[in-house]
């Protein structure tokens, strides 16, 4: 199935600087480390630099004075640079491990908190994968180059002006001689970059759908071995893998050639410097000492390229990553406050608890997802507060999309929602999300205990609030009848639990937050009829007071509500309490007699 994801992220076939600007920021957040950084990067240059000037100042020292050269002074000069040279190296090591611990954590938690903010929309089109490779892999390169990276730019860049400077000082036909490549090196550079940049962006993608395809393995495990799927499973996946193994093949030959090449235009510079130079010293208008600091030169020059030149090749494939990792970060939710909402925050604060749930009006209302057909046709529904409406109907009416309009996890494509005869978009997002509880069909668990779990409808709750809200919803007996009771570890995803005692506790988990606006999106599907017996008196006693909307399927659950909607195509299609639609006689008799013949 992951091979069938449609990648939507295509970029830029060449290296965007202005990403990278952006993605240096992280680098730049830690000024004091960066300003240490810099200069152990200029102070490993200059080492570099005064290596060749030692040696051939030595040299002709020697060729001149003979056996009384003052050697001890270039020996004692050695042994200082040397400490010195493996001080900096120290400090190089220090600072690029620091930033790049720092920043890769920085983007991380960015890319984390930006997924906590996005609309339902946004993971509606992004596989687990992509984002789990986005987290993982993604910021892992990203946070390499921008540590080391920049390092060894700083550090390449500062040696090679510094050489050029000491060559041309000292002779600029040799000189000349060394760079002459270097044009040729910025024309292969070029040449390769569109293709190593697109093969690196195939091997990104196809990561990106192979961490999909595990993450779907494991969590479909089950069905997969229930339909006996498992040799069309690996056959999908052994797919994917070909097709990594191709792109990864490809990217790492053209890596292949690029470095010889560098290193081969290297040697060409330092054979003309050595011949020339060679030349020189016959002619007696060069000094030995002088030919072999220029060698010296010239192959310290063509080190950085070399190292710079790898750093480019790193580049062009993370550029990928850098797209993708900043494409997350820069998301813009869908669904969020407006400019004036945020004027109205920061200048009376958040309105969060001010302002209860009141009368609740869809007015007009349709809804489509994306370009799709409309799931909501012209929905006009006006609820007072504390009342219980029950939504029925066929699988794909709209029920679950009226809910999520309500929740604002969506907002309506035409028509508005009124809260107290205000549109909810004039709130904030917290205003209304603050005041929710919702149990869902299919009840998700964190890892960690059962307590923690109840508690996650609200931090501060007491424990005696705890086991009240857990009584409420049905939940205490079975938590108490297990081992460690309230201190049972639930497991990933909740995985120690059946799926009703799941959905026990994520509704214990509702009740504890006292909400102001209760859903129940088909609650009580998972659980027993004996246990949905014990729980119906403690959702009446929940419901009591406040405007709850429940989807219901069994519809024995939803006799005593206030209202009951028959939702058909995204309209209302009857509305009445339980003994009135009875009467009519019409599509809700229908269901609710077709349910009780079934029952029995």
């Amino acid at each position: 199935m992951s091979g069938d994801w449609i990648d939507d992220d295509e970029a830029a076939q060449s290296v965007d600087l202005s990403l990278w600007r952006k993605l240096l920021q992280y680098t730049l957040h830690y000024r004091r480390t960066t300003w240490v950084f810099s200069i152990v990067a200029l102070g490993l240059a200059s080492c570099d630099l005064c290596f060749p000037l030692l040696t051939g100042h030595l040299i002709d020292e020697i060729r001149v004075h003979g056996m009384e050269a003052n050697l001890a002074s270039y020996g004692w000069a050695f042994a200082i640079l040397s400490v010195v040279f493996c001080g900096f190296i120290l400090g190089f090591i220090r600072c690029a491990g620091k930033i790049r611990t720092h920043v890769s954590h920085d983007i991380r938690g960015d890319a984390f908190e930006r997924l906590q903010q996005l609309s339902f929309s946004f993971y509606d089109a992004k596989p687990v994968g992509w984002l789990m490779a986005r987290l993982t892999s993604d910021c892992q390169r990203l946070s390499q180059i921008l540590a080391w990276g920049v390092m060894d730019l700083i550090w390449g860049t500062t040696l090679m002006t510094g050489i050029a400077i000491a060559m041309f000082w000292h002779n600029w036909r040799l000189t000349l001689a060394v760079l002459v490549v270097v044009p040729a090196l910025f024309g292969v550079s070029l040449y390769f970059r569109k293709w190593m940049l697109k093969a690196a962006r195939m091997v990104r993608k196809y990561n990106s759908r192979l961490t999909g395809a595990y993450n779907e393995a494991i969590v479909g495990v089950r069905t997969t071995k229930v339909f006996t799927r498992e040799s069309e499973n690996l056959a999908d996946f052994e797919r994917l893998a070909d097709q990594m193994r191709l792109h990864s093949v490809r990217n790492a030959v053209l890596s292949a050639m690029y470095m010889p090449i560098v290193l081969t235009l290297g040697s060409v510079a330092i054979a003309m410097a050595l011949a020339m130079g060679g030349r020189q010293v016959l002619l007696g208008t060069l000094g030995i000492g002088e030919v072999v600091m220029f060698m010296y030169f010239a192959q310290l020059f063509f080190a950085p390229i070399h190292d710079l030149s790898m750093w480019f090749a790193e580049l062009q494939m993370a550029q990928a990553s850098a797209e993708r990792v900043l494409g997350l970060i820069e998301a813009k939710p869908e669904i969020e406050d407006s400019p004036e909402v945020r004027e109205q925050i920061e200048a009376l604060g958040d309105d969060t608890d001010s302002a209860a749930i009141d009368t609740i009006e869809f007015h007009d209302v349709s809804f489509q997802y994306g370009d799709g057909p409309l799931v909501i046709d012209r929905l006009r529904l006006q609820v007072e507060a504390g009342q219980t409406i029950a939504l029925v109907g066929s699988t794909g009416g709209g029920k679950s999309t009226i809910v999520n309009l309500l929740c604002r996890f969506y907002e309506p494509t035409a028509g508005e929602i009124l809260i107290g005869g205000v549109d909810y978009r004039q709130r904030s997002l917290h205003w209304l999300q603050s005041k929710l509880g919702i149990v869902l069909q299919q009840p998700h668990l964190f890892s960690g205990t059962i307590a923690e779990n109840i508690r996650y409808g609200r931090l501060e709750a007491s424990d005696e609030e705890l086991v009240a809200a857990s009584q409420l919803a049905g939940a205490h007996d079975f938590i108490e009848q297990l081992e460690q009771g309230y201190e049972t570890s639930v497991g990933e995803g909740g995985n120690q639990l059946s799926l009703g005692q799941k959905q026990l506790v994520s509704f214990a988990r509702a009740v504890l937050k006292s909400p102001q606006l209760l859903v129940m999106d088909e609650a009580t599907s998972s659980i027993d009829t004996e246990t949905e017996q014990l729980i119906q008196s403690g959702i009446s006693r929940v419901l009591q007071g406040r405007t709850s909307f429940v989807i219901a399927h069994r519809l024995s659950t939803v006799r005593a509500a206030d209202r009951i909607l028959v939702i058909e195509q995204g309209k209302i299609a009857e509305d009445g309490r339980h003994e009135e639609l009875m009467a009519l006689r019409g599509r809700y008799y229908d269901l609710y007699t077709e349910q009780r013949i079934m029952d029995r």
